[in-house]
């Protein structure tokens, strides 16, 4: 399983975000705070592997934000909800809007905690099952046996050449290649080719990185680079 997990915990209560972010963080996980969903909306999603969402938040609901990010934001990372309302129908709504579970007001921290491990162990194990042929940098993996691109346990189709650059990059993060280069290197047996060929299928690559194309790096003169 990964390691750095990225929360955020949406409560309209600081006193409760304070406990939720002390007790996470001894944990090991790296905690982000905010007190409303229009202030989490504010935040970058996609860098979170779960969400602590309160349902009852100011004018809109956990439920409400847990909806736009499942439809609207592509947001696929779990979701806990924390809620004073434990009725039947609460919880049927919370799981149809995309919860993963339902803590109710009050609850014990050690069993907050180890539902946040369980979710996380059961969500991101699954792109890890093959460690040998799996590369794992951050939210990103590189799976060398179906030449597939994971982002945030989403596979990503990729064309061979595609592929082949970023794992060239992957693998060597922070050493920059020119294009020639990366030219001898995955167009080995290729005839015709240019400069311009590996600008073009850096350009498709990024696209399909969405929200991380900014760890493909171009330093201008010299080539480029992955780092995150």
């Amino acid at each position: 399983m990964k390691e750095n997990f990225r929360i955020l915990v949406a409560e309209d209560e600081e006193d409760i975000c304070e406990i939720l972010q002390f007790n996470l963080e001894s944990e090991g996980y790296q905690v982000d705070v905010v007190h409303s969903a229009e202030d989490a909306l504010k935040k970058k999603l996609s860098v979170y592997d779960l969400f602590l969402l309160d349902v009852m938040m100011g004018k809109m609901s956990g439920f409400a934000l847990s909806q736009k990010m499942r439809k609207e934001l592509d947001i696929n990372a779990p979701i806990i909800f924390l809620t004073a309302r434990s009725n039947e129908n609460d919880l049927l709504t919370g799981f149809s809007v995309g919860a993963d579970d339902y803590i109710s007001k009050p609850f014990s921290i050690r069993e907050l905690q180890a539902r946040v491990k369980t979710i996380l162990k059961r969500t991101y194990q699954q792109i890890k099952t093959e460690e040998s042929s799996i590369l794992l940098l951050g939210n990103i993996g590189l799976d060398n046996k179906t030449k597939r691109l994971i982002l945030d346990g989403k596979k990503v189709e990729l064309t061979r050449k595609e592929f082949e650059i970023i794992l060239l990059l992957a693998k060597n993060q922070g050493r920059i290649f020119s294009r020639e280069e990366i030219l001898d290197r995955i167009w080995a047996d290729d005839v015709i080719v240019t400069d311009r060929t590996v600008d073009v299928n850096m350009t498709r690559l990024r696209k399909k990185m969405e929200g991380y194309s900014t760890y493909i790096r171009n330093k201008a003169g010299y080539g480029y680079y992955f780092e995150i």
